[in-house]
């Protein structure tokens, strides 16, 4: 497939921008040295913001940033300290799993183990290890799917969202997005490495959600289980979800991939306006929250290049993405309904998001 980005300046911009302004922001800045983590988030003059807390899934994010595309100096030095952290900081010795947070001082703050966190450290450890092949990385991620499928795994196919810190059940049930990011994880262990338990627990996952999450009216992937009460449905997670199955050819003919491919439109006729992809609606497409993440523009944009004849439209998304979300010292994270700027932080789990656009966008060169 042709990639319609090639020769867009507006991608040559961003690509500079993500590479010159955000990245060592996270070299700089944004890193705590004492504990080898990045800070949570830095405020518009990119001062660390008042420290309450460090998670797991924030240091993984970012092992993923250092561990990929970019060819900073240090990069390598960074992912290898952070994959260290990860495993000094977090990492329950006496439960097994890896704790949701710790404090200021590195100690153990939210004990919990939950699923996004998990899916997290598994994306990264994969990635990590496709690029080091060192055996602790892999040792980390064999013990990460094998936390999953013995801890978290439901027999309906799902998983728990959260369970408590000795694996106690708190009746948290499953949740969307941990699951879509634990199916993000499988693939990724796929693509560095020849895996048949993984494989089937992809495909048993997909048809889990396509029985329990997806709306039968419009192919929408829900937020909660389908009949819970007061569920909504996000056109980011929908853009989301239709990239990580149109690239996958074990997922490309799956009943969920139909579903995501059908719901796409309604999507973005009821979630994206004026170029701007809302935050939450109602699956009658009435709009709960109008707010406008960066993120999701990200995912909107990846999965647009995706779709023969959106040439136009990728480079409308590139020049909204350009125009209203990064700037000089960064990037804005949220605009209100408004489209004015209504968060001046930078969180660390962001660059994973625009990293991963670009390596779509990249893919399809």
């Amino acid at each position: 497939m042709p990639n319609p980005c090639q020769t867009l300046p507006e991608l040559a911009r961003f690509n500079q921008h993500f590479a010159e302004r955000i990245v060592p922001l996270w070299q700089g800045p944004g890193w705590n040295a004492e504990l080898a983590l990045p800070f949570e988030a830095l405020d518009s003059a990119h001062r660390p913001m008042p420290v309450q807390r460090y998670r797991a899934m924030a240091c993984a994010r970012q092992l993923y940033l250092f561990s990929s595309r970019i060819e900073q100096p240090g990069a390598a030095e960074r992912a290898a300290a952070l994959f260290r952290s990860l495993q000094r900081h977090f990492h329950d010795a006496e439960h097994g799993g890896w704790f949701y947070s710790i404090d200021a001082e590195g100690r153990p703050l939210d004990r919990r183990k939950d699923l996004y966190t998990h899916a997290f450290i598994v994306f990264a450890c994969a990635h990590y290890w496709g690029k080091v092949r060192e055996g602790l990385v892999e040792s980390a991620l064999n013990a990460a799917l094998g936390i999953v499928a013995e801890r978290f795994a439901r027999d309906d196919g799902l998983y728990e969202a959260s369970l408590g810190e000795d694996w106690s059940d708190l009746g948290s049930g499953p949740l969307q997005n941990p699951q879509m990011h634990l199916a993000e994880a499988f693939l990724q262990t796929l693509a560095v490495r020849d895996d048949d338990p993984t494989r089937q627990a992809l495909l048993h996952l997909c048809e889990a959600l396509q029985a329990h999450f997806i709306d039968p009216a419009h192919g929408l992937m829900l937020e909660k289980p389908r009949g819970a009460v007061d569920n909504w449905f996000e056109p980011g997670h929908q853009f989301e979800w239709f990239y990580l199955l149109d690239t996958s050819p074990l997922l490309r003919e799956s009943a969920l991939h139909a579903s995501i491919t059908r719901a796409f439109d309604y999507a973005e006729r009821h979630g994206v306006k004026d170029s701007a992809v809302l935050a939450m609606l109602d699956v009658d497409g009435r709009v709960l929250d109008p707010t406008q993440r960066i993120w999701a523009q990200a995912e909107y944009l990846r999965a647009l290049a995706l779709r023969p004849g959106n040439e136009g439209k990728v480079q409308a998304q590139l020049h909204a993405l350009e125009e209203r979300f990064l700037h000089a010292g960064g990037w804005h994270e949220c605009r209100d309904g408004n489209g004015a700027v209504s968060r001046h932080d930078m969180p660390s789990t962001t660059p994973y998001h625009l990293a991963t656009c670009l390596e779509g966008l990249q893919r399809l060169a």
